[in-house]
């Protein structure tokens, strides 16, 4: 196994084709799938299965990138460290799904900590979007909401992630509405699903 059967295997997997990763790696397609092959032939595991509709990743490829991601996190910390010319950084991403007081809380953690020694992300995505990052190393937190309608779902997504929640405060939602739509004038409506849970509106 060679660090470049890693930066290839991820490749792939963020491109989501083969042709696109050849593209983008400058490489033959034949070429690119013939060490991907190599490399599932090493490792004893399918990385990605393969069909007319292109490549998806397998649940033991997902895991194997997971490592793989860590790996080359840690070989661009070494370039950076002690190859690059530039000031090492070190690197903290945040993903979070659309939240204000994440936002606000991320750009209060750069005013305060400065740009001098870190190098600082924020990835506003889909739930899902935000557990992968966290999983896959491209984020070391992840922001989501919890409540008693999703969090059965929720905590066992993490668990099948090896994440764990943590819990920063507990809020209500509330619904905002344009003045003249048909259900402006409540002051309560369902959410629906098995909770029912009634939201105030604004």
């Amino acid at each position: 196994m060679t660090l470049q059967q890693l930066i290839y295997a991820v490749t792939i997997a963020d491109k989501g084709s083969m042709n696109e990763a050849a593209k983008a790696l400058f490489l033959s397609q034949p070429s690119l799938s013939g060490t991907i092959k190599e490399l599932e032939r090493e490792t004893g595991i399918t990385l990605f299965n393969r069909s007319n509709r292109g490549i998806s990743v397998t649940p033991d490829g997902s895991e194997f990138l997971g490592y793989a991601r860590q790996v080359l996190s840690q070989y661009q910390l070494l370039e950076e460290r002690y190859l690059d010319k530039g000031p090492y950084k070190k690197k903290f991403g945040i993903s979070t799904q659309h939240y204000s007081f994440a936002v606000k809380a991320f750009v209060e953690l750069v005013k305060q900590v400065g740009m001098n020694e870190y190098e600082f992300a924020i990835h506003e995505t889909k739930t899902f979007e935000v557990i992968e990052n966290v999983r896959d190393f491209r984020s070391e937190l992840g922001i989501l909401y919890m409540d008693d309608f999703n969090r059965k779902v929720m905590e066992k997504i993490l668990v099948e992630n090896n994440l764990t929640f943590h819990g920063l405060f507990d809020c209500r939602a509330y619904v905002f509405l344009w003045q003249g739509h048909p259900l402006a004038d409540r002051d309560l409506i369902s959410h629906g699903g098995s909770a029912g849970l009634p939201l105030p509106v604004l």
